[in-house]
């Protein structure tokens, strides 16, 4: 594992944003079977499904979050030393969708943006990656954390199409001395990249023979023994190298992939079910952007004192990733609906 601490990095708020059309998984009975549909809503946990209407995009979802925060926060642009957007679902091969968002905010040149191309553990890995450029100098920093999987399943595929959703986030990062110490533990297993892949439309094949190459493929199964072995471990591993019991924790905010695996997990480490938030009932799999939305679904927005927070991701890569946190009772944690508008220009 790779292991890191950021000192000095205070979590300043969470913003989220998910499509206003909500898809009711009861209601697709009539396409993939009553016993289809009933397996995926009592195992899998998914009833409704947030997805985004044609030429909305995560960085649509991503800048309305960002903006509503910047707003609340008082945060003027020039402020701000970075954004860093991460994200499999980008608006255009090049350029990189963060320079959109850049524009759209109406950020000063001082002000650096790219692209993490991460899915599932993304949001470990965009918090490593932010806390070091903090320490490198940089002020502040905005994470966002975006994906509209919905737009890349194949309709066919049952498997797929009744889990996943879609949202967009924005982390508000900031310097200061005091803030309580970050902790961050990395991983991957590259052999298992074609466990969750779209093999086709990248460069490696242009122009797929098969239209099917262009969606995604899930190996259901190698994803499920990846999981329940490998998240145990990071969670322990975290917990050690920040020096802290399982009981220092208030809340283990996981990816939101699949309850039954969830669940399992949280049994495997003995983490009491009140403590490991699921919103997966009414938000489904909108992949690593899910850890920044079960933080602004599930943690009080008004807070006495600091929370101890250890976040969760894991999957497409294989790839996955553990970060021990604080939020203080300041911070602000708010979501709403995408706004409707048309993609910007």
């Amino acid at each position: 594992m790779s292991f890191t601490r950021t000192p000095g990095m205070r979590l300043a708020g969470v913003s989220t944003c998910v499509p206003a059309r909500v898809v009711d998984n009861n209601a697709c009975a009539e396409v993939y079977g009553e016993t289809e549909v009933r397996k995926v809503v009592s195992m899998a946990g998914v009833q409704y499904r947030p997805v985004t209407d044609p030429g909305v995009t995560a960085t649509d979802l991503c800048f309305e979050a960002a903006e509503r925060l910047l707003r609340e926060l008082a945060w003027a642009p020039d402020t701000l030393d970075a954004i860093v957007l991460v994200t499999q679902s980008p608006d255009y091969f090049l350029p990189s969708s963060s320079c959109m968002i850049h524009k759209w905010l109406g950020l000063s040149e001082h002000c650096a943006a790219l692209d993490v191309g991460l899915g599932c553990s993304g949001y470990p890995y965009g918090l490593s990656l932010a806390g070091s450029m903090l320490l490198a100098g940089c002020r502040r920093i905005l994470l966002l954390q975006g994906d509209t999987p919905t737009q890349f399943v194949s309709a066919g595929d049952h498997a797929t199409t009744l889990l996943f959703s879609d949202a967009g986030s924005a982390t508000a990062l900031e310097r200061q001395d005091d803030a309580p110490e970050s902790f961050h533990a990395l991983c991957t297993d590259g052999t298992g990249y074609r466990g969750l892949i779209i093999p086709g439309g990248g460069f490696r094949d242009r122009n797929p023979v098969n239209p099917r190459d262009r969606e995604l493929h899930m190996d259901g199964g190698a994803i499920f023994n990846f999981t329940v072995k490998r998240v145990p471990e990071i969670i322990g591993a975290s917990l050690q190298f920040a020096g802290l019991g399982q009981d220092a924790i208030d809340y283990f905010i996981f990816h939101q992939s699949n309850r039954f695996i969830m669940k399992h997990i949280a049994k495997k480490c003995g983490l009491a079910a009140e403590r490991v938030p699921l919103i997966l009932d009414r938000f489904g799999n909108c992949g690593g952007t899910s850890v920044p939305l079960t933080l602004t679904q599930s943690v009080p927005a008004q807070r006495q004192g600091d929370l101890r927070l250890l976040c969760v991701g894991y999957g497409v890569g294989l790839s996955w990733g553990a970060s021990v946190l604080s939020l203080d009772s300041q911070a602000p944690l708010l979501h709403q609906t995408y706004s409707g508008e048309v993609t910007r220009q």
